[in-house]
């Protein structure tokens, strides 16, 4: 590809990318509960998909300081959300799970989001759909390995 082809996709790329993310944030944003940030609610979706995991795996996977991802199991630990186990072999690894209170908001919420995106994805046709699907999951796989 040329180089003006590719600034031309990378450019337009990073527009609509930059819609979607905003804009989903703000829908997203107005369906959690007050006391629930958009941080806190992706570590919780993120607990509820390995079921457990370490603060250290936690920063890796989000990108951000281990400082960052303290503040945001503090918080949600405040809001029994999450709770914290020591492993029974290295007492200093502490591994986080969700709590029952914090399975049924990540649970409301997952369906909350369900009924939003799909007025979104039903716009387009099935196979036009899963081709743009295919192709973000293959740019989310060559991220993972720089």
């Amino acid at each position: 590809m040329d180089r003006a082809s590719l600034k031309q996709l990378i450019d337009r790329y990073e527009a609509a990318n930059f819609l979607v993310n905003r804009r989903l944030n703000a829908m997203i944003r107005e369906l959690m509960p007050d006391d629930l940030t958009v941080d806190q609610f992706a570590t919780l979706r993120y607990l509820h998909s390995k079921e457990m995991s370490t603060s250290s795996e936690l920063a890796d996977i989000f990108c951000v300081g281990k400082s960052s991802i303290t503040a945001i199991i503090t918080r949600l630990f405040d809001k029994n959300l999450i709770q914290r186990f020591p492993d029974e072999k290295d007492r200093r690894v502490i591994y986080l799970a969700l709590t029952e209170e914090g399975k049924q908001v990540c649970d409301l919420m997952e369906d909350k989001i369900q009924v939003l995106l799909a007025k979104y994805i039903n716009r387009f046709e099935e196979q036009e759909a899963n081709c743009f699907i295919e192709t973000f999951e293959k740019l989310a796989k060559e991220m993972m390995n720089p």
